[in-house]
């Protein structure tokens, strides 16, 4: 079997390996077998967290709800019933938004809710079996 030195392209390799672990600490921006596991693990947790950052942002949209919700005399769960039954859809982000920005807009918003909430009936009607 003839023998292959690779030549340009394992520097290639090496190099765009390397530029992606610019700024790592020590020998893990430097060398290469330390750069690569370093880089793998990066990838990992960026593929990872990519997930994650939507799943925190949710959380925090909730929160910001909540205490925008209690702060105008009803309660999380309650305001989104009565925003679903009214027939506003607006998204979490939007809600949390306007509870941090526009104080006014999310007061008529707890209205409307609170307004619905009492019209709709607390729980569907069951079919007769």
């Amino acid at each position: 079997m003839p023998r292959v030195k690779r030549g340009t392209k394992r520097r290639a390799r090496r190099k765009k390996l390397l530029k992606h672990a610019k700024g790592f600490f020590l020998t893990k921006g430097k060398l290469f077998r330390s750069a690569k596991e370093a880089v793998n693990r990066s990838l990992r947790y960026t593929y990872r967290d990519r997930r994650t950052r939507k799943r925190d942002y949710r959380t925090l949209w909730i929160q910001r709800i909540g205490a925008a919700a209690r702060a105008n005399d009803t309660t999380y769960s309650k305001l989104i019933h009565g925003l679903k039954a009214a027939g506003i859809d607006i998204d979490r982000k939007i809600l949390a938004d306007m509870a941090v920005r526009d104080a006014e807009g999310f007061a008529a918003l707890v209205i409307s809710a609170k307004q619905h909430m009492k019209a709709a009936p607390a729980a569907p009607p069951q079919p007769a079996a």
